[in-house]
């Protein structure tokens, strides 16, 4: 019926008037009347798909084929709503399970190390109040003792040489402005020309003399700074780990002794024998770093005797041609130990470096 009414309504003719206008039919009325009906079966059927229609939420997945049970159908909504919460569930208690490790971890270690520190403290105590027994190497000790003597010492060596340095220097840049005064005063004093210029002449050459001194010196006090505050103090950090190592070594022993001195039954037997593992760790430690305090003193002796010679050497041949005035031997020290001196005004920052 509809296709009928479309085909007579696309055939039919529109009569036009004279104005232009077009004409009232008599079929128009029912030709509307069908189309809007039409439009309203149209606009019903596409609302009942609508609601009728399947839900994208709710779509089933069918196990068997076609025309399957109703017991095959698995809504799609539950599968990712348990898929989401397990993944969830999963990742919590795996977060979970490692902050539960590292805590564990922490805990452990601050255990050790509290009852570590319980043992040394109570062996330290002990050895200071005379009650408890300690682990002597009188031989070591003794190159231990000197060494912290020979370090004092030469630590007040640096000292003098780093004041001696100060004074000369100042004294050096007296003379240099001294020998400027008395160029300028030969120059504007005629009568005086000769006696200022000779004057002038002695004080530029005892500074540059005193500056090739500087040198010396300062190559000298570097050396013994680098003997004192770096060579020796390394021994000296060698033989303080060694030192609480000993105290360790002699806390676990003392522990192990106290143990073995009780009663042996399962508990005290399972003690001794953890206390047994951990003396062998301590002894052993204790061994190792005693063995590189050996090899760091006996290094350190022949070290600081080569450097010593060289340095001592230098130190008095600058000394001894600055003040007998002999130019010539006092350059040939610094060639002889590769001394070089640096420019005037070479420590001296830079113009942007002051900006």
């Amino acid at each position: 019926m509809t296709d009928s009414i479309m085909s007579k309504a696309a055939t039919m003719e529109i009569p036009i008037n004279s104005n232009g206008d077009t004409g009232t039919l008599p079929e128009d009325d029912s030709l509307e009347q069908a189309a809007k009906l039409q439009w309203s079966l149209d606009e019903k059927d596409l609302q009942q798909v609508m609601v009728s229609g399947p839900n994208l939420n709710e779509t089933s997945i069918v196990s068997g084929g076609y025309g399957g049970t109703a017991e095959g159908i698995i809504p799609t909504s539950s599968i990712k709503g348990s898929n989401m919460h397990h993944s969830s569930s999963n990742s919590s208690m795996a977060a979970d399970e490692a902050t539960r490790g590292v805590a564990v971890e922490k805990i452990e270690t601050m255990k050790k190390w509290g009852l570590n520190t319980y043992k040394c403290t109570k062996q330290m105590i002990s050895e200071r109040f005379g009650r408890g027994s300690r682990t002597v190497d009188l031989e070591l000790e003794a190159q231990i003792e000197v060494l912290r003597d020979t370090k004092k010492k030469y630590e007040n060596v640096l000292r003098l040489a780093r004041a001696l340095t100060n004074h000369f220097y100042n004294m050096v840049q007296t003379q240099h402005a001294l020998g400027d005064t008395f160029a300028d005063l030969s120059q504007k004093s005629p009568e005086l020309r000769d006696e200022f210029g000779y004057n002038a002449e002695t004080q530029k050459l005892l500074c540059k003399n005193g500056e090739t001194l500087l040198g010396a010196v300062n190559f000298f006090v570097s050396s013994i700074n680098t003997l004192v505050n770096k060579t020796m103090e390394d021994t000296l950090m060698t033989i303080k780990m060694y030192e609480n190592a000993r105290l360790e070594f002699d806390a676990y022993r003392s522990d192990l002794e106290e143990l073995s001195l009780g009663p042996r039954d399962a508990v005290a037997m399972a003690r001794i024998d953890a206390a047994q593992e951990q003396y062998q760790v301590q002894k052993d430690k204790y061994e190792r770093l005693r063995s590189d305090v050996i090899i760091k003193l006996k290094f350190l002796e022949e070290n600081k005797v080569k450097v010593m010679h060289k340095q001592l050497l230098l130190f008095h041949n600058a000394i001894s041609a600055y003040f007998a005035g002999n130019q010539e031997q006092l350059e040939q020290t610094l060639k002889q130990f590769n001394i070089k001196l640096k420019p005037p005004g070479a420590d001296k920052p830079s113009w942007l470096e002051e900006q």
